[in-house]
């Protein structure tokens, strides 16, 4: 971040600004995205999860359904 500010202090041309915040862009997205890959692995093939997420969602559409009668 404070290197994105230098470039922007001193006149840096848009295009190596514009780079700069796409590259910390990327590697924010990328952070995310391997933060959650064990998790979304676990659910796509462990089927106990998968089942046991199912019942939640439809615990709580019975439970709205229950409430709009």
């Amino acid at each position: 971040m404070d290197e994105l500010l230098d470039l922007i202090a001193s006149d840096k041309s848009p295009a190596e600004v514009s780079d700069t915040i796409k590259d910390a862009l990327y590697s924010k997205a990328a952070e995310r995205i391997n933060s959650q890959k064990p998790s979304i692995a676990m659910q796509m093939f462990d089927p106990t999860i998968a089942n046991a997420e199912e019942e939640e969602v439809s615990d709580d559409s019975t439970e709205e359904e229950e409430e709009q009668s």
